[in-house]
């Protein structure tokens, strides 16, 4: 048989995926080398105090001697920090078995940065589970992710946030408030219109889709529905694969108002009669606002039966030290 350049073009491919594959894997290998190596440094470091029962203080003599040694010996990657950060590593998992698998060095120093466990045990998990790149990682800490979520929680609810990350199980799981928008770069002080505020997040719809959380696939813009002569144009839509239903989001640049509930409650009620497949579960709609009444929303969002959440939005990072106040006297609480 006369190979064709089709054939030749499926050797080619299979070849290339047979390198990449092996790339990949030799990476993934030399960091996992890696995160073991800084470990066992580390270990060596706190078993060498305990003997002198020195404590090695970033810019103590130990650090400053082992850093320059050590870059004499091996060259870069041993600065003091360095040093510093392997020292942390251990102290904080001095068990090997509790470090989490598949994350880069890079990562682990991000999550040293993290001092309060409950929290730290939170984005290790979550990052497994997401997927998180370091720099996603260390976005979704500076927006006090665990704490945004922890807040809606009982002291058993926090916990358990801990120990699983964020496992979604119905509707509610997903709703966040409020939502962190700083990557828009908007000013808290401009005056932006609905429409600019929708196009900014689809210029920014990766992080939106981070901000937003595991299963979002975005569906459209703008998404036309039609009753009668009478047409209608929700914000965003997307749709959940884990809960396997829409999610309708309509964007206020105001307080929210009981019309706007009430026309969030319409869209709801189209997707479920008009859009909704035999195996999709019911829609949620999020109306994101500025500001919100919560007596207004709870007596305008009573009696019915569709999901509708009402969460604000903040276009800078929230203040951190705060929400950890508030998510410790959770855990302060006696059950």
């Amino acid at each position: 048989m006369i190979p064709t350049q089709a054939t030749y073009n499926e050797l080619l491919d299979n070849i290339g995926s047979t390198i990449e594959t092996a790339r990949q894997n030799a990476v993934k290998a030399i960091n996992s080398e890696l995160v073991k190596a800084n470990w066992e440094i580390g270990r060596h470091i706190v078993e060498f105090e305990q003997l002198g029962q020195e404590r090695a203080e970033y810019g103590s003599g130990l650090l400053a001697s082992l850093a320059k040694d050590l870059k004499h010996r091996f060259g870069k990657g041993f600065g003091r920090r360095n040093i510093l950060d392997m020292r942390r590593f251990y102290l904080a998992y001095q068990k090997w078995q509790a470090v989490p698998a598949k994350l880069s060095w890079t990562h682990i120093v991000t999550l040293l940065g993290v001092s309060d466990d409950n929290a730290r045990k939170f984005y290790e998990k979550q990052s497994v589970l997401e997927n998180w790149g370091y720099r996603e990682l260390d976005r979704q800490i500076n927006s006090a992710l665990f704490e945004r979520l922890a807040l809606s929680k009982d002291k058993k609810g926090v916990l358990q946030l801990s120990e699983q990350g964020h496992v979604i199980t119905d509707s509610s799981e997903v709703i966040k408030d409020p939502y962190v928008l700083d990557f828009l770069k908007l000013p808290q002080s401009h005056q932006v219109t609905e429409k600019a505020l929708e196009q900014k997040i689809i210029d920014n719809l990766q992080l939106f889709l981070l901000e937003l959380g595991k299963g979002f696939a975005f569906v459209g813009r703008q998404y036309k529905i039609s009753l009668r002569h009478r047409h209608f144009y929700i914000d965003l839509v997307f749709y959940h694969r884990i809960l396997k239903c829409f999610v309708l989001i309509d964007l206020k640049i105001k307080q929210v108002e009981h019309n706007d509930i009430g026309q969030m409650n319409l869209y709801l009620n189209y997707f479920k009669a008009e859009e909704n497949m035999e195996d999709d579960n019911e829609p949620i709609g999020i109306i994101l606002s500025a500001e919100k009444d919560e007596v207004l929303v709870e007596y305008a969002t009573g009696g019915i039966s569709n999901k509708i959440f009402v969460s604000k939005y903040q276009l800078y990072l929230p203040d951190k030290k705060e929400l950890q106040k508030k998510v410790q006297a959770i855990l302060e609480k006696e059950n």
